[in-house]
């Protein structure tokens, strides 16, 4: 099974370019063009995994859609990576991590590849229990 990812970018250059690169990469990915379009995907039932904010869109910011999120505190937990033209963290909008524009398809790789580890470590624990569960006979 594939992970989701969400990419929440206006440019629709960069959207496509994002897009194909973690298709290519095998990668289930969403799309949405704005801040709304992506707390939209964020709340749905099959929310994705990971998400690549933009941090400045139309509707609500990627920084805003980071800080709904965190607000909510549902598990699993949403691995955000924030994509900005800027080099500053606003460390209070509970980013996971940051991608500054231009980036390097190896930088991106390895932010992405960073986040599933992320996410494959945070259900490790859930995954054990239930099989000691089992195992035991609770």
């Amino acid at each position: 099974m594939s992970m989701k990812v969400l990419i929440a970018e206006d440019d629709p250059v960069l959207r496509s370019l994002l897009k194909n690169i973690l298709a290519n990469w095998e990668y289930d990915v969403l799309i949405a063009s704005d801040g709304d379009e992506a707390w939209s995907a964020l709340q749905s039932e099959d929310a994705p995994q990971l998400a690549i904010l933009d941090w400045m869109m139309p509707g609500l910011h990627g920084s805003e859609v980071c800080r709904r999120v965190r607000h909510e505190a549902k598990e699993p937990r949403t691995y955000i990576i924030l994509l900005s033209a800027h080099e500053w963290q606003d460390t209070e909008t509970g980013a996971d991590d940051y991608l500054f524009k231009p980036f390097k398809v190896s930088e991106l790789r390895a932010r992405v590849h960073a986040g599933k580890r992320a996410i494959e470590t945070q259900r490790e624990p859930l995954h054990a229990f239930a099989k000691r569960e089992h195992t035991v006979g609770i």
